[in-house]
This record gives structure tokens, sequence and C-alpha cells, in this order.
């Protein structure tokens, strides 16, 4: 039995079938494009649980895919994790900014590889999962966690797995400080190979979405971050 379906978006015929080869071996069920274009369609058609996603794609873009993806109603919700060569800020930045959930740098191990997409949706599906209080309101945002929706003053604010993971631990926690490896270890679980920075792009991106509330989301310098506590 499969334990999800991956749409691997990646040009290179090599690299993809080795990427398929041990998503096949784990039980996930693959769906291969080597396009952007074969991507989008694949991703409306099979509904696919997880798109891994390579950024250096001939025609349109990785980055332009996970934009496309990530703004149509019937893919918006499909985590996305990033494919790249670059192992520096600008392509990754870009990509979690426009949504994506995480990324890995080629040359990569497929045993990592496998990794990240098992803790990506177990990620999403640990969201899905009613908890106690299924809605949070702190500072005029309201989150459900049953719906998985955040609202500010009443306007929905569309934000990705990753951004809700880490609004919800701070939103279960006002007033109380976390380092950048507590956000990574409360929101990915212990030892996640991610990077600090991931954590203050994911921050920003969340700050750019909360509009003026964004602003209840305070840097507390050499520590990390908080959402004010309510007077």
């Amino acid at each position: 039995m499969a334990y999800g379906k991956v749409l691997v978006v990646e040009d290179n015929p090599d690299i993809l079938e080795l990427v398929a080869y041990h998503l096949e071996a784990q039980g996930y069920e693959v769906v291969r494009a080597m396009t952007g274009e074969n991507g989008l369609a694949q991703a409306g058609k099979t509904a696919p649980d997880l798109v891994i996603l390579d950024v250096m794609l001939p025609g349109i873009n990785g980055l332009d895919v996970c934009r496309k993806l990530k703004q149509q109603e019937a893919t918006r919700s499909i985590p996305v994790l990033l494919l790249t060569a670059k192992s520096e800020d600008t392509d990754i930045i870009s990509g979690l900014e426009l949504g994506a959930d995480d990324y890995i740098t080629k040359p990569f191990s497929p045993k990592v590889l496998v990794a990240r997409v098992r803790a990506v949706l177990r990620r999403v599906s640990e969201d899905k999962i009613p908890d106690a209080a299924t809605v949070l309101q702190v500072h005029g945002i309201t989150m459900d966690t049953v719906r998985h929706e955040v609202t500010v003053e009443g306007e929905e604010v569309a934000v990705s797995a990753t951004e809700f993971a880490i609004l919800k631990h701070l939103m279960t926690n006002p007033g109380w400080v976390f380092s950048r490896n507590q956000i990574i270890d409360a929101v990915r679980g212990g030892n996640y190979p991610v990077t600090e920075r991931s954590v203050d792009v994911q921050i920003l991106g969340l700050r750019k979405k909360l509009a003026t509330q964004g602003r209840h989301i305070e840097t507390v310098r050499g520590v990390g971050y908080r959402l004010r506590s309510v007077s």
C-alpha cells in the first residue's frame, strides 16, 4: 500500500528516476513530470500529497510553478519541496517566500530526501488532527486549526504549511520567547537539517502576510522570536 502520492517535477531524467526509485522503494506512489507545464497539469489532474519541484526547469521555471500552485485553489494546500542546485540564499529564499515548505540542495543523499518527504507529509497530517482548542485568537489574528485557516480582522490569509505551524506555535504560547532552533524543533521535530536563516525567512513572510498585525511577532535580539502577549 502506498504511503502517499508524490509528484516529482525534474527535467534531468537520471535525477528524476533516482528520486522516483527511492520513493517507490519506500512505498510512495510517484507521478513524473519533466517540465513545469506538465508538472502544473499533473498537479491538477492527480492531486498529489506532495510536490518535489526542481527550481531550474526549462520553460516555466520551478519558482513560477510554485507561485502558480499556491495561487490556484485546487493546489494551494499541496506542500512543495524545492530541489535546487544552489545552496545559497536567492532561490531558496524566493521559494520559501512563495509558499514552499522545504528545500534540499543537489547533490543530495537519497536517504535525506526520503526523510524530508516523510517530515513534510507527517507535519501536514498532524496539522489536520483536531486540537483541544480548535480556534486561537490573538491580536486580531484568528486561526482555525481544524479548517487550517488564518484570518486577520476577518480577512482570510493564505499561509504555507510551515508558516501555519510556526504561527500556531507562537499563538499557543503568546509572550514566550523561542530561539530559532526551538522553533525548528517545535514545528518539524528535533535534529531537523534546516538552517536558522530559513526560520528568519518564514517569519518575514508571516509578518508581511499578517499586514498590520505582523508587528506583534517580535524579534528578541540575540534570542529569537515571540508573539507579543495580550495585555
